[in-house]
């Protein structure tokens, strides 16, 4: 009898831990399931707000040969930007503007595509930096109406600045940029070369 119940109670022992064990397998593998169900939500929600378009509002500082042909001004930039991985995004910027002073103008026009590289985020707030290239027409006009010629040249773009999430579509900022548009050369009039830095609040919708 005593040999019947020790029998007993190592199979009731057995069957018990055998028991715990898948329940702590199934309980693992619903853990699992559920952190993958997120991964693919999270996926496709990234998917969905791949692009984002936007607009910049901000002061233009004009430098080198461009500081003595106009003054500086407020202007509007149009953003377009699309999100390549976590880190980096491709930031694509058109811009115009016109500065006169004292008799004299100068016209900016810029069609750039910059890399915009996040290095880290804390909550909601990611600082970034960014650089790239361009095609820019800028024009001159002196006192006596003389103005350059209207060419395309290339350019290169510097800058920072950080972005504030409001929510899953809105997003605000700072942006910093300098552009370098190269020299023009012209045929009748002087060339033009030049550069001009921009400051500016951000705005962009992410769809």
């Amino acid at each position: 009898m005593k040999n019947i119940f020790n029998k007993l109670m190592v199979s009731t022992a057995m069957s018990f831990i055998l028991l715990s064990s898948l329940v702590i397998a199934q309980d693992k593998n619903t853990e699992a399931a559920s952190s993958e169900e997120k991964k693919v939500v999270s996926g496709v929600q990234r998917e969905l707000q791949k692009h984002a378009l936007g607009i910049g509002l901000g002061q233009i500082f004009l430098l080198g040969q461009f500081e003595s042909h106009g003054d500086n001004k407020i202007s509007a930039d149009f953003l377009y930007s699309y999100t390549a991985s976590y880190s980096f995004d491709v930031l694509l910027n058109a811009h115009f503007s016109d500065h006169e002073y004292r008799g004299k103008k100068v016209t900016l026009r810029g069609y750039t595509m910059s890399i915009k590289a996040r290095s880290y985020e804390f909550d909601q707030f990611s600082p970034f930096v960014l650089g790239g290239f361009g095609f820019y027409m800028p024009q001159i006009q002196d006192k006596d109406g003389e103005t350059s010629e209207a060419k395309y040249t290339f350019g290169f773009n510097l800058g920072g600045g950080a972005d504030l999430r409001l929510n899953d579509r809105v997003i605000v900022g700072l942006l910093t940029q300098y552009h370098k548009p190269f020299e023009v050369k012209q045929d009748e009039t002087k060339n033009v070369s030049g550069s001009y830095f921009k400051l500016l609040i951000t705005t962009m919708y992410q769809f």
